[in-house]
């Protein structure tokens, strides 16, 4: 593990920092995201193709960002990649604020509107490496057997988001839709501030390691790292198909709760502030116990076996009854999400120490990224042509095959207690 130069923060402190400002500022827009592009479209196929557009760029990137980590260290990788976050961000606020009826009125049946925010998209999502830079700090400092606990900090920054977030978004909202973006861009400006200022390298140049090939960085390439290797097999396609059900439902969240509710920005945000509380207690306080007593595999199918009831809960509920029942199935989710990624996580980087952290995590950032540039836009056909309950029911059956490949792959390899 590499020393903290004396003087410096912790890394820690600096990747927990940096994690959560780039937390923040999705979490002001992701509630707000189904309001924002009322003017553009209200189709849930655009909603999830925008959002997979995000994923997509995000996956593509990821593996060249990890082994640029473990060429030239942490630090400047991730300064790179958070002012890419600006930049994205700030298109993103400007494309929505504009008065397009004012100067251009035929703007929007061109086009050029939703095509800016899928370039926004685009430049966050190929500067998008943050999560996996951070990770692979944490990693850098942190023993193997460790690393659930460790990586949780990265679901406390989640939660601590969803916390701040929605709550301020929804507040700002009540003066303009458009507010809390040009909040996230000045969160996204604080953010670069903390990596330059706050975080120290953690990859010491005796650890470095050459730029693989160009054939290796291609981002199929890097998945298949994990996928053959035979103690994987399993764990990857489990850990690949979580993001795909669980991107593609949450991309629908607002918008069925706008449509079958009728739930504005207030309380759509709401739901999300409940997110963060939950993911903030399960990940900051609780993984490292329950890791200790149960171990991850279990604590994996547990955390499944909750975003099972809540994907229940949500279409179940009726708009008389709507509050309670849709904030308790939000609740699951993020007390299943918040037991299962950071587990599953520790229990595929455990298993891939001979490579360097960064590709490592890298690899399965590249495997969340998949799944999350899939998920959405399936969801958003589906809710379009299947019915606007049908992703959560996919997501059911997807998340119950997670289970079985959980269950059947990881008793042989690993030990239910570290």
């Amino acid at each position: 593990m590499a020393a903290v130069p004396i003087g410096r923060p912790s890394p820690r402190l600096g990747a927990f920092l940096t994690l959560l400002n780039d937390r923040l500022g999705e979490s002001l827009v992701l509630p707000l995201l189904p309001f924002l592009l009322a003017e553009f479209s209200s189709d849930g196929r655009t909603l999830g193709f925008l959002a997979g557009t995000y994923a997509v760029a995000q996956f593509s990137a990821t593996p060249l960002i990890g082994a640029l980590s473990d060429r030239f260290g942490r630090r400047p990788v991730m300064a790179i990649c958070v002012a890419g976050s600006v930049l994205g961000l700030g298109l993103f606020a400007l494309s929505v604020s504009l008065p397009w009826q004012s100067f251009w009125p035929g703007a929007a049946a061109t086009g050029l509107p939703l095509a800016l925010l899928f370039l926004a998209r685009l430049i966050d999502g190929l500067s998008g490496g943050t999560a996996a830079t951070a990770a692979a700090v944490l990693a850098d400092i942190t023993p193997p057997e460790q690393r659930a606990r460790a990586f949780g900090l990265i679901g406390v920054a989640f939660g601590l988001g969803f916390i701040l977030g929605p709550g301020l978004g929804s507040l700002l909202a009540r003066h303009s839709v458009t507010l809390p973006l040009f909040v996230a861009v000045g969160f996204a400006l604080v953010n670069l501030v903390v990596v330059l200022a706050l975080l120290p390298e953690t990859h010491p140049p005796q650890a470095r390691l050459a730029l693989p090939r160009r054939r290796e960085l291609q981002p199929f390439s890097q998945l298949a790292r994990v996928f053959v290797n035979p103690q994987l097999q399993r764990l990857s396609a489990a850990f690949f198909l979580f993001f795909l059900a669980f991107s593609g439902f949450t991309a629908m969240l607002v918008l069925y709760f706008r449509q079958a509710f009728g739930w504005g920005p207030e309380l759509a945000a709401l739901a999300f502030l409940v997110v963060g509380v939950v993911a903030t207690v399960v990940q900051g306080g609780l993984i490292g116990p329950l890791v200790q007593r149960f171990g991850e595999w279990r604590l994996s199918l547990l955390g499944l076996g909750c975003v099972v009831a809540g994907c229940l809960l949500v279409p179940l509920a009726r708009p008389a009854a709507a509050i309670p029942t849709v904030f308790t199935g939000v609740a699951l989710l993020a007390l299943g999400t918040g037991l299962v990624t950071p587990c599953l996580r520790s229990l595929v980087s455990r298993r891939l120490e001979g490579s360097g952290q960064g590709a490592a995590l890298g690899s399965l950032q590249g495997l969340q990224s998949a799944g999350s540039f899939i998920g959405p836009p399936l969801a958003g056909l589906a809710y379009e042509t299947a019915g606007r309950q049908s992703p959560f029911w996919f997501g059911i059956a997807l998340m119950l095959a997670v289970a079985v490949l959980v269950a059947g792959g990881l008793p042989r390899q690993a030990s239910p207690t570290p």
